[in-house]
């Protein structure tokens, strides 16, 4: 049975700490949806209405382009160990670059990771949980090191010339305002 919450529970709160994965889930007014994992330590809760992660480079950067058109997104959280839960987060969301006033105060909160290149902030609406009990049990290995080591080989100046041939637009042609002044 679901259960709705106004903000971020403490115990919400544990259970997002514990998690070592999430899903981001964004649309822009026409066009497709977007669902991204997300994986590494780079989920932080701020407050119980306030969330943000520090946003890797990827293959494309779907979420930035939909927020900067549109700010309703979604973060779930699943429980893949014996305790079966759920959790959805909904809410406004919105893009913090480097180049933001505001960068530094919500940067300091993360351990820096080879590749980030945004933040992305969401004000939650509202908490949502659910039971879990059809997600399988997996039991955690160790976080994949790909994506790090792909940055750390890129280097600064290959990362910025990959964010311009592949990150300034979302598969519908949306700008992402990645590298804009």
């Amino acid at each position: 049975m679901a259960k709705f919450y106004p903000d971020i529970t403490a115990p919400l709160q544990d259970f997002i700490k514990d998690q070592k994965v999430f899903f981001t889930a964004t649309a822009p007014r026409q066009g497709r949806i977007n669902l991204s994992p997300k994986g590494i330590d780079t989920f932080r809760c701020i407050d119980n209405k306030t969330v943000a992660y520090l946003d890797l480079t990827g293959s494309g950067n779907e979420t930035a382009a939909h927020l900067n058109e549109d700010s309703r997104m979604t973060i779930m959280f699943c429980s893949f160990s014996e305790k079966p839960l759920i959790l959805r987060l909904y809410g406004q969301g919105k893009v913090i670059h480097p180049r933001n006033e505001d960068w530094q105060s919500f940067y300091s909160l993360f351990n820096p990771v080879p590749g980030e290149r945004q933040i992305i902030f969401m004000q939650v609406d509202f908490a949502q949980t659910s039971c879990g009990t059809g997600v399988p049990i997996y039991e955690f290995k160790e976080e994949r090191q790909a994506i790090i080591d792909w940055a750390n080989n890129k280097g600064e100046q290959g990362l910025y010339e990959y964010w311009q041939a592949k990150n300034l637009k979302s598969i519908d042609g949306l700008p992402t305002k990645l590298l804009e002044d």
